[in-house]
């Protein structure tokens, strides 16, 4: 139907017109903070929000949001390195993007400073916080003048926060994060699978039936889905079986709470084979989608077991806030986002309660959210962690020296010795001619021969020298390399590249390169 049109336009869009990769558009942008010197391609301020644009609105079951975050990041990228900005600003008008991006999107301002700081992890300080208050503010501002006072959903809160609900909210907490953590990796899964296909039209092909057939049972996994958080808001729980084959059915209790668990499952099928098939979006819609649907359901389940009777539209809004709190591993945003979208803070509470309990919850089973996992196993994520965080902006190519003198491994004793009073290091590395490394020979392992003169012509460095005690790649994360510093308590070690000599790598250098980053990294 429509979501294989949709998402075929976007594969031809970005295989033949774009040429680079959409997905991951929050990955994308925390990438280029920590590897890419807050450096975003130019195409990313259109291409992401053109290929959403497609994928959505023929019908694919992700999200705007994390697209048009990336479009707002890469204009303020690309702003500060026309005007030859430094990383620090760069990486500041990044955030101001995004948080006029979601500011403008949910016109909740206060949400998008606040995603910027938790989910981009950018510092508080004096100097950023005055810049990101502008931007979403201004982002709000324009979003009210082009497009009045509607939202995405709107709801205003009838029954208030009662006391005795409190336990109700820590078990909604409690399914949210388990819910959460079923999202993160069933995507992370399914992801998987469709990279394991080289061909992008078998993708497609395999991605649109799955979509189609998901779609066929369950027509709210069409599109967002904020239609159907909507009609929960509004009481009408029928609205889940409009268009569907189980329509005649709707009355049926246990088919409606059999179905929301499935339509939570399905959901999230649905956003993976999407994004797997070709299609650009992003999870932040979806998240808020299975959280509405999960505490909408929990609600349904307390009235029908006469536990205590509770508000159904409450529940499914504070279920967003804890589905998102898990996925994305951002408690804050999530308060504050459905604070602002339901226009006060009746709520607030029962927020608090719930998001802080999912993100405990998944915190258990999985320490990075969706946006982090990929970059922290490859040791690329930036933190609010300083020393860390600077250790993530290392690259051994900026800390690589290339002064030490190689040997070939076929070289005599005598060879050696006149290349130590040549050298101003201990260290030889041995290099065969084709430039393999293959060992390294140390000044104190040489020093009872090297006066030997009867050795000189007798004996090769390929007898003397040894192995290093650890071998650094040059792609290695920073981490890494210290990790092996003090496992071998040595000084100095090589850097190979497949088995090619590139340089060494010293404490030293690493320490006073460090220094400076941190200087930089701290001032406002």
């Amino acid at each position: 139907g429509l979501p294989t049109i949709g998402i075929l336009l976007t594969l031809l869009f970005v295989r033949y017109l774009i040429k680079d990769d959409l997905s991951h558009g929050v990955t994308k942008v925390l990438y280029s903070i920590s590897r890419q010197g807050s450096k975003l391609k130019a195409h990313h301020m259109f291409s992401s929000i053109f290929g959403s644009a497609l994928t959505i609105g023929f019908g694919g079951s992700v999200g705007a949001e994390a697209p048009i975050v990336l479009t707002g990041s890469a204009i303020g990228s690309n702003v500060g390195n026309f005007f030859r900005m430094n990383y620090k600003t760069r990486t500041l008008l990044i955030g101001c993007g995004a948080a006029g991006a979601i500011a403008s999107i949910f016109k909740a301002p206060i949400a998008g400073i606040v995603f910027t700081l938790e989910v981009l992890m950018l510092d508080l300080t004096t100097a950023s916080i005055v810049p990101l208050l502008i931007s979403a503010v201004t982002a709000s501002s324009v979003s009210y003048f082009l497009m009045g006072r509607n939202v995405v959903f709107a709801y205003d809160v009838i029954r208030p926060f009662a006391l005795h609900n409190i336990p109700w909210f820590v078990l909604l907490g409690i399914f949210c994060g388990l819910v959460s953590l079923y999202f993160i990796r069933t995507i992370w899964r399914i992801e998987k699978r469709f990279k394991q296909t080289r061909s992008p039209y078998k993708k497609w092909i395999a991605g649109t039936l799955i979509l189609g057939a998901l779609i066929f049972v369950f027509p709210p996994l069409f599109g967002e889905g904020y239609d159907v958080l909507q009609a929960l808001l509004d009481g009408r729980s029928e609205y889940i079986f409009h268009n569907s084959p189980l329509y005649d059915f709707q009355n049926n209790y246990w088919l409606l709470i059999g179905s929301l668990f499935l339509i939570i499952a399905l959901k999230t099928v649905a956003t993976a084979v999407t994004n797997g098939a070709g299609g650009v979006g992003g999870i932040f819609a979806p998240s808020l989608f299975i959280g509405g649907i999960s505490g909408f359901l929990v609600a349904k389940l307390i009235n029908q077991f006469n536990f205590i009777d509770v508000s159904e539209s409450n529940f499914a809004l504070v279920g967003m806030a804890g589905t998102m709190a898990g996925v994305m591993h951002a408690p804050f945003m999530a308060i504050f986002l459905i604070a602002e979208i339901t226009g006060g803070y009746a709520l607030f509470v029962p927020l608090m309660i719930t998001s802080t309990i999912a993100y405990l919850t998944i915190m258990y089973f999985e320490p990075h959210s969706i946006y982090t996992k990929r970059l922290a196993m490859r040791g690329e994520l930036i933190t609010h962690h300083k020393d860390k965080a600077v250790l993530t902006l290392l690259n051994v190519s900026k800390v690589i020296e290339t002064d030490f003198l190689p040997i070939e491994p076929t070289e005599t004793l005598g060879s050696l010795v006149k290349k130590v009073s040549q050298s101003r290091r201990n260290v030889f590395p041995v290099v065969t001619t084709d430039g393999k490394f293959v060992g390294i020979v140390m000044l104190d392992d040489i020093r009872p021969i090297m006066f030997d003169a009867s050795r000189y012509d007798t004996t090769t460095v390929q007898e003397i020298m040894n192995l290093p005690p650890e071998i650094i790649t040059i792609n290695e994360s920073m981490e890494s390399v210290m990790n092996k510093f003090e496992y071998s308590k040595a000084w100095n070690l090589p850097v190979v590249e497949g088995d090619k000599y590139v340089g060494f790598v010293s404490k030293s250098k690493i320490f006073s390169v460090y220094r400076n980053l941190l200087i930089e990294f701290s001032e406002e």
